[in-house]
């Protein structure tokens, strides 16, 4: 039977920020807690490179629980887990990536990638997610690379509250996308992306990803916000990184105001919300509306 065909890129947006605002608090926990990487509560962290001075955002005051048990936030003591990539598929997806602007996520790019890197056309099919998996070494390698990318913005981001660092950090991950050339491209990545077997994968790196800002800012609160901030950023980043690819304003001001304005409205909410749900509901819901208004389809 031929393969299915992708969603369209309508659907593709519909499917991951509904998946967002719809989405249960069991759902929701265990998307923020797939990673392996855990947190005593009220230890420090010596690995993070900015000092936490207040929340990130106004969340409800739900009393923490009392429990002195491990939780699978981040390590400082359990080394990071190994990269999902063998070091012959880094080489070759890395080489990829350069096709995508021109020839977007597809065969023809992972086949240029291969034959730039001196191995067979063939090679790309060993690829276990196949094209998916040149979107999945892009998220990945984004990912691991914004630490070195706040490293460089230490001076200045020391001089910021945790809520302004996350904002920066955002912005800085987003600018990745402009830099590697994808922005133009990233609504076909969206499609792949939305496919059944590939949506829980994409959410799971959606979560680690705001996991990763958070984190980087310097917020290490262990009450239960910490599921609604990393929902919420969830959710505002899908929204941003779409609104990203229909942007021709000048050095793309206007997805930097749509990301800020997005990140004000979670703050004012926060103290009305009661859980999770409704949390990630109301962002992943004005993060919609605010799409359509300005001509994006979903």
């Amino acid at each position: 039977m031929p393969p299915a065909p992708l969603p369209s890129t309508t659907m593709a947006s519909r499917h991951l920020l509904r998946s967002l605002a719809m989405c249960s608090p069991t759902t929701t926990q265990a998307a923020l807690l797939s990673t392996t990487r855990s947190l005593v509560p009220a230890t420090p962290s010596p690995r993070s490179p900015l000092k936490s001075d207040k929340t990130l955002i106004q969340t409800p005051s739900t009393a923490a629980p009392k429990s002195t048990t491990i939780r699978s936030y981040h390590s400082t003591t359990h080394p990071p887990p190994p990269p999902p990539f063998t070091p012959t598929e880094q080489l070759l997806l890395s080489a990829a990536l350069k096709h995508v602007p021109t020839h977007g996520w597809t065969a023809e790019s992972l086949a240029l990638g291969a034959r730039d890197t001196g191995h067979l056309d063939i090679s790309p099919a060993v690829l276990a997610d196949g094209e998916f998996g040149l979107v999945r070494w892009w998220l990945w390698s984004q990912r691991e690379g914004l630490k070195e990318r706040v490293k460089a913005l230490e001076k200045e981001l020391e001089r910021l509250g945790v809520e302004e660092r996350v904002e920066v950090i955002t912005w800085e991950r987003l600018k990745g996308n402009v830099e590697g050339g994808i922005v133009g491209r990233w609504q076909e990545a969206l499609a792949l992306m939305a496919l059944p077997s590939y949506l829980p994968h994409s959410l799971k790196e959606l979560a680690l990803l705001a996991d990763e800002i958070i984190y980087l800012a310097g917020d290490k609160s262990v009450d239960p916000s910490w599921y609604t901030k990393r929902a919420s950023l969830s959710a505002i980043y899908a929204g941003t990184e779409l609104f990203q690819t229909t942007d021709t304003s000048l050095d793309q001001r206007e997805t930097r105001a749509f990301l800020r304005r997005r990140l004000d409205e979670a703050r004012q909410v926060g103290g009305a919300v009661r859980n999770v749900t409704e949390w990630v509901g109301f962002t992943g819901a004005a993060v919609v509306n605010i799409l359509r208004s300005k001509g994006v389809r979903i």
